[in-house]
């Protein structure tokens, strides 16, 4: 069993499941003052628990086998982990009305656009969206890397729950070279830099 290193940085946000869903089907677009957005900063919580806060970085003897995953893309192409063997991936879990996902997008963006030619991949996996709904928020915040619409299968978000689970919403997860997990952050990032190094870290290893 995997022993995590923990660092506590602040509230993150849990998503309660009834809430997401409910709030996603409500949502067909990203708002101009987002107001979800301000809310979360704002520290309200509406529809939200507090998380953990936690980092988890996992040691390479401790990470168990690769995830194995296939998915589509929301231009309908397939995508799986074959796709991905022998570089870093950074996988993000999110959907269109999750307050916390709207506020970290720029910063996973920033992070894309730093490390895409240093061998690291971005994919997000949408969990409640139709494509229409995605692509309207990709197109207000900015973000230019793909996302799985996992909303009718579930299987990329499965795939991932028999090593280390996303158990909150947003979730960013670090894939080793070898398709491991080697780090996991419960919520929002809780800020840029953090998940800036768990990258470097895992494009630094052998």
């Amino acid at each position: 069993m995997r022993t995590p290193k923990t660092r506590t940085r602040r509230r993150l946000a849990l998503v309660l499941p009834a809430a997401a869903a409910a709030t996603a089907l409500l949502l067909s677009g990203c708002t101009a003052n987002d107001s979800l957005a301000s809310q979360y900063r704002s520290g309200s919580g509406q529809n939200y628990i507090a998380g953990d806060g936690t980092v988890s970085e996992f040691a390479a003897g401790s990470r168990g086998d690769a995830v194995s995953f296939q998915g589509e893309l929301a231009d309908g192409s397939p995508v799986s982990s074959k796709d991905y063997t022998g570089d870093v991936l950074v996988v993000n879990f999110w959907y269109a009305g999750c307050p916390p996902c709207r506020v970290e997008a720029p910063d996973l963006e920033a992070l894309y656009q730093k490390y895409k030619t240093e061998g690291v991949d971005f994919l997000g996996v949408n969990l409640y969206d139709s494509a229409s709904t995605a692509a309207s928020f990709e197109k207000d915040k900015g973000v230019t890397y793909p996302s799985v619409l996992d909303r009718d299968t579930g299987s990329v978000l499965l795939a991932f729950s028999k090593t280390v689970p996303p158990k909150a919403t947003p979730t960013t997860l670090v894939i080793d070279k070898k398709g491991r997990v080697s780090a996991r952050i419960l919520g929002a990032i809780p800020d840029r830099s953090i998940l800036d190094s768990l990258i470097s870290d895992a494009v630094a290893e052998n």
